[in-house]
């Protein structure tokens, strides 16, 4: 009897990267005591750098965010010194990746403020930003950095627009305005050529970002996207959003053709926000949802599967929103290739979450740390407006982080009090209560003067077809 020939397969493929774990740290590695924001608005409220950890933080009356020494774990005092120049609620902030003491911050004043924190943290409440943007005629929700030019910054506001400013002169150069609802997401791919947003009208577009040009747009019926990251040069982008059947999902999509989606993944039913992280130099995607307490990883491939789900790392605190570290901010000898920084609103903990490749060799392991995008600029505000476009410089890990002199920020000398931008005129929103009602009785002044002219004008009419009608009556009779 002739026996049947069974081909055998592994049931994963072989990769470095299949047995990494995640490792949460101890309670004197966490920062305690944090009265994290409790607003509903989806984003993280968390940035974190190789020198500082900021965190928006519930306040009575405008917004204020915490800024602590990432080396200064532990119990924070209740009267840590704030960044709390906003008149609303903090939405969004984000490190300068080229400069690690500047701070951008969003908020419901409708404003983009620039802050730089003084060298070994704050001393005392920081009221007075080193530059204020005001453009957006409704509150700005989101802020993101160039990822290779020093000096742009991207804001999407509630008004449907994404400003690019150019803060070397202080104003915006550029308005993204083909968007018909909230913009939810932006992303970069590696170079800064080409943004994605995803939006609340259930669009995902791809944009050339200096022209505004809507390159690639997918009508989401099927999967409705909330949030897109690129996955570095692959030319791919992976979304996640939720089903017709509202279970959260994860798409992988062809940057150059979004007519569908690559693959589909159904992830659960539950109903928090999947937030997604990639790692370009370990091409491992990160998926952590708003009130989980989990985070499930994927290696991303070329050929299909494409995401080869790895593992995942449970905790019973759900977490509000994530910070991660930059690359230079790992601990290269632990052979961690990435880090998360957890917020856990009902305890007030910030907590730190390791991922780990697992090795027995205490040496340099340079198979999962290649060079990797350094923190000094490729270009220049100018030559990226110009239309150039450069690869990020590149660093390695190998020798220890160090970090180069940095030049300092310097904000532009002008006088911020109305700014146009393609014909048109946004004028500064009102900042107090005070300032609110003297704009409205000046507008109502206005009203009436306008009035009066208009009366005016009525009277002078009919005075002219009077006189219109008396010389046709004249020389009729003539």
């Amino acid at each position: 009897m002739a026996l049947t020939k069974i081909s055998w397969r592994p049931t994963y493929r072989s990769s470095k990267f299949r047995n990494v774990y995640g490792k949460a740290g101890n309670r004197e590695q966490c920062f305690d005591g944090i009265p994290i924001t409790r607003n509903v608005h989806d984003n993280h409220f968390c940035a974190v750098n190789a020198k500082f950890l900021a965190i928006v933080t519930e306040t009575a009356g405008g917004g204020s965010f915490l800024v602590i020494p990432v080396n200064k774990a532990g119990r924070i005092d209740p009267h840590q010194p704030k960044v709390c120049g906003h008149q609303g609620g903090v939405l969004d902030i984000k490190w300068n990746p080229f400069i690690d003491n500047i701070i951008a911050s969003c908020s419901e004043d409708c404003s983009v403020r620039i802050w730089e924190i003084p060298e070994g943290g704050l001393r005392r409440n920081m009221s007075e930003a080193v530059l204020e943007l005001y453009g957006h005629s409704r509150r700005v929700g989101l802020i993101e950095w160039h990822p290779t030019c020093s000096g742009i910054l991207f804001s999407a506001g509630y008004d449907f627009k994404i400003l690019i400013w150019n803060l070397e002169v202080g104003s915006p150069v550029k308005m993204i305005d083909c968007h018909s609802d909230v913009v939810l997401c932006m992303s970069f791919n590696t170079d800064g050529s080409l943004l994605a947003t995803s939006c609340k009208d259930k669009h995902l577009r791809v944009i050339e970002p200096r022209s505004g040009k809507v390159l690639q747009e997918a009508d989401c019926k099927s999967h409705r996207v909330n949030r897109v990251v690129f996955l570095g040069n692959m030319k791919r982008l992976v979304t996640t959003g939720v089903s017709r059947w509202n279970t959260r999902q994860v798409a992988l999509w062809d940057q150059e053709d979004l007519s569908m989606p690559i693959i589909e993944e159904e992830i659960d039913g539950l109903s928090g926000l999947l937030f997604p992280f990639y790692d370009a130099d370990t091409h491992m995607l990160y998926l952590a949802g708003k009130g989980d307490g989990n985070i499930r990883y994927y290696e991303v491939g070329t050929e299909k599967p494409y995401l080869q789900y790895l593992m995942e790392f449970r905790s019973p605190a759900p977490q509000k929103g994530l910070g991660v570290m930059p690359k230079h901010g790992l601990d290269v000898a632990a052979c961690e290739v990435f880090r998360f920084y957890k917020l856990v609103t009902l305890r007030g903990l910030i907590e730190p979450i390791s991922m780990i490749v697992p090795r027995r060799s205490e040496t340099y392991q340079e198979d999962i740390y290649p060079m990797t995008a350094g923190t000094e600029p490729a270009l220049t505000a100018d030559e990226w407006l110009s239309g150039m476009d450069r690869e990020p410089v590149l660093m390695s890990l190998k020798a220890g982080y160090k970090r180069p002199c940095q030049k300092a920020f310097k904000a532009p000398v002008r006088e911020r009090k109305t700014m146009v931008m393609n014909g048109l005129l946004e004028s500064i929103p009102p900042k107090t209560e005070n300032e609110l009602m003297r704009m409205f009785f000046r507008q109502q002044d206005e009203l009436k003067r306008l009035r009066e002219e208009l009366v005016q004008k009525d009277v002078r009419l009919q005075q002219l077809e009077l006189e219109l009608n008396n010389l046709r009556n004249n020389a009729n009779k003539l």
